[in-house]
């Protein structure tokens, strides 16, 4: 599958509203946000991914622009997976700065590529993983992740150990439904929603919950649903990295170089080529893991 045309989206504005590198009214440079999508996909559903930005108020002079990656793994439930996402969301957004975007977010609970794209780059660079684990504890003592399916444990087990937060992650509860990270939830609310809702009450009554993570951005569309249904907090966690993206931007501040160091010998071409020849390639795996 060809990777479509990245998509710009200002949720402040009216269809004819000019794209990337417009001004605000009042003549400033509207701020764009990149939004790198860990897989290849068609535009009608790099649509649903966009939806994210739906009902959220980020201010005038916003833009996000979301960008699939050339290739990369079908799903992410094995470190086989992670390398190759590491890989594949590197090279989307690793000239970001060059392209005049003032953040950039990664698009999955993995946190794929933001280590890597904070060495090349000045602008802000968040992923939704560390973002929602942080906030929860700004929201309550501990939170429970809601997940799709027992195979993404390894993802959250993986940001668990970087952040040495075990002890405040109450529970990892997955209702078992296979995830598809193309068409989202789409089509299986009725049978996804009601599951998330009892896992939830579950993490909150018997396992000491006090803040709810959604386990992915596939997962953006029960968010509304779940809020008004549960007792504590539900992070949808793609949205929360904009917000944080566009407050660290606004407060004047950036990752540490300190901590992110610059490489000494930047192979951005060959990095370029690679993701290219797999994407031409189209490799895929001979049969998807479920």
């Amino acid at each position: 599958m060809r990777t479509p045309v990245s998509q710009i989206i200002n949720p402040q504005a009216s269809p004819g509203t000019p794209g990337a590198g417009s001004s605000t009214a009042g003549g400033a440079r509207a701020r764009r946000v990149l939004v790198i999508v860990p897989f290849p996909m068609s535009a009608a559903n790099l649509l649903l991914r966009q939806a994210q930005t739906q009902g959220m108020a980020f201010g005038p002079g916003v833009e996000f622009v979301f960008r699939p990656v050339k290739a990369g793994p079908v799903n992410y439930s094995s470190h086989h997976d992670f390398v190759l996402a590491d890989v594949a969301n590197f090279e989307a957004g690793c000239r970001a700065q060059a392209e005049g975007f003032d953040a950039v977010c990664i698009d999955t609970m993995s946190d794929s590529g933001v280590a890597a794209l904070r060495s090349v780059l000045d602008i802000p660079v968040f992923g939704p993983g560390r973002v929602s684990m942080l906030t929860a504890l700004m929201l309550g003592d501990r939170f429970s992740i809601l997940t799709m399916a027992s195979r993404w444990k390894p993802l959250y087990k993986k940001a668990l150990d970087e952040l040495g937060l075990h002890h405040k992650c109450a529970s990892v509860r997955a209702i078992e439904v296979r995830p598809d990270n193309q068409a989202l939830l789409s089509g299986k609310e009725d049978e996804v929603f009601p599951l998330l809702e009892a896992a939830g009450r579950k993490a909150v009554e018997h396992d000491g919950a006090e803040v709810l993570i959604l386990g992915s951005t596939t997962m953006h569309q029960a968010h509304a649903w779940l809020a008004t249904r549960l007792p504590v907090p539900v992070i949808n966690p793609g949205p929360l990295s904009y917000q944080i993206a566009l407050a660290l931007l606004g407060a004047g501040l950036t990752h540490s170089r300190a901590g992110y160091p610059k490489p000494m010998h930047p192979k951005l071409d060959m990095l370029e080529a690679m993701l290219a020849a797999g994407r031409d390639a189209g490799l895929k795996p001979s049969s998807p893991a479920p």
